[in-house]
């Protein structure tokens, strides 16, 4: 079980996983369903979904596996050719990390289910436009406001339990959150361990930083498997640990291809900036701990689009530098190729995230494809102008900070922190808290700092 939902909760995402994975699911509700709440008979419902394959007419290549995914990706450029100076790079270092933290607290009060799910026979993104509309805010120039008349007249509400720091009346740093904290343990990662470290030091990183309150879906549901792994070995990783990964990332963990994995790759990626083939792997090795498949894609492409993008500034290149790095018959390959071409055939924001709305609305919430499709949409769509970007990833939708964050975290180390707006960098007074010891709070040029060290470091 997970910190909230049931077995039978779980079970019922798992058919969606497992149809989505291409295996033939039919009659599983009905056997879900006469199971009850019987939790013997609801294990045997869910072990017999777990051996289920693909059909034959299941025309996708996933494998999960580092080697395996090389394999099926295309060409690609592995390293960048860069001819800046020391202050050139450690102005796309900051860039990066105030792009994402700014990306991210602007969608950071939007992550409620309205805005994410639609509500009233509405869209998401009608909600959020509505919530501005109703703030005198419209269109979005400048973090989410804290108070819309969109709440009495459309019964929307932000999610002031977590984000009330973030709106445009009161922010005045980054205030805590999961985007945030991951990016945080990836620079802890590479400080620590360089180039040395696998699933097993991941699992090790989130017990001794991260309470079990602070991770959610595919990331609670390995961070429970790992604490029942170690709990029949010591304290040292097995020799056998290899063939424990896929029962970690995978045991009761029905969202092991949504967004997760996806979010927690910026540390990473700037330790490998310039080397999109490197960050990829660094993102693949994090990412394999708690997702497989198109989950570890989305992982893969984000980290090599962001390590790109301090040398890249064409946004078209860098999502297909991104592109290189997976597998090119996977799920996700063809959804960011069809959110590329909506984005180049349509000029108009709203048009264009209804349009990717219409289109990836099959997928859960916070999947990782249609939030990725989301991403590479608001990218093409800005044309490297950085508000464009962080507004438009925002507006559609669906897991909002984190595509704020992602969309920000790119276009930041692209243009670097000179190049970007004050109206959105200079609210957040260089100050970051992270629920992380040494990080709550810490400048964020501290960050873009020691990023630049660890990149250094490893370059050498």
């Amino acid at each position: 079980m997970t910190k909230w939902l049931g077995l039978r909760e779980i079970i019922c995402s798992e058919i969606t996983q497992r149809r989505e994975e291409g295996c033939d699911v039919t009659g599983f509700i009905e056997r879900l369903d006469a199971a009850g709440t019987n939790e013997s008979q609801l294990m045997d419902v869910y072990d017999a979904l777990t051996a289920l394959v693909p059909g034959a007419d299941f025309k996708y290549v996933e494998p999960s596996a580092l080697e395996a995914i090389r394999a099926e990706r295309p060409e690609g450029p592995r390293v960048l050719v860069d001819h800046m100076d020391d202050s050139e790079w450690q102005n796309k270092f900051y860039g990066a990390w105030l792009g994402r933290s700014a990306g991210c607290a602007l969608g950071k009060p939007l992550e409620a289910s309205s805005f994410m799910k639609g509500s009233g026979g509405r869209p998401g993104w009608q909600n959020i436009k509505l919530w501005f509309e109703g703030a005198g805010a419209w269109p979005i120039r400048y973090y989410t406001p804290s108070q819309s008349a969109a709440q009495e007249q459309y019964d929307l509400e932000i999610a002031h339990w977590s984000s009330l720091d973030s709106c445009g009346d009161r922010i005045r740093f980054m205030e805590t959150d999961d985007d945030i904290r991951y990016t945080v343990l990836g620079l802890l990662m590479l400080e620590k361990h360089g180039l040395d470290f696998n699933s097993w030091d991941v699992g090790k990183l989130w017990h001794r930083h991260l309470s079990f309150g602070q991770v959610f879906t595919a990331e609670a549901q390995s961070y429970l498997n790992f604490a029942r792994a170690t709990s029949y070995i010591s304290g040292e990783q097995p020799e056998d640990w290899e063939n424990h990964i896929h029962w970690g990332r995978s045991y009761l963990n029905p969202y092991r291809e949504w967004i997760g994995a996806q979010i927690r790759v910026d540390g990473y990626a700037y330790g490998a900036a310039g080397q999109p083939q490197l960050a990829a792997e660094l993102a693949w090795r994090d990412a394999s701990f708690s997702h497989v498949k198109n989950g570890i894609y989305g992982a893969m492409f984000c980290s090599a689009m962001i390590a790109a993008a301090f040398v890249e500034s064409d946004v078209k290149r860098i999502i297909e530098i991104g592109l290189s790095e997976i597998p090119k018959n996977c799920r996700l390959a063809e959804d960011i190729a069809l959110a590329v071409k909506i984005a180049e055939e349509t000029d108009d924001q709203l048009e264009l995230v209804g349009k990717i709305w219409e289109a990836f609305k099959h997928y859960h919430p916070v999947h990782t494809n249609n939030n990725a499709a989301l991403c590479a949409a608001a990218l093409i769509h800005s044309g490297g102008d950085f508000e464009k970007g962080i507004t438009t990833a925002v507006l559609g939708g669906w897991d909002t900070d984190c595509n704020g964050a992602t969309v920000g975290s790119i276009l930041g180390a692209s243009l670097g922190a000179a190049a970007l707006p004050e109206l959105w960098t200079a609210p957040l007074n260089d100050t970051l808290y992270a629920e992380i010891s040494g990080f709550h709070p810490i400048a964020i040029s501290e960050c873009a700092r020691r990023s630049y060290n660890v990149f250094r470091k490893l370059k050498q």
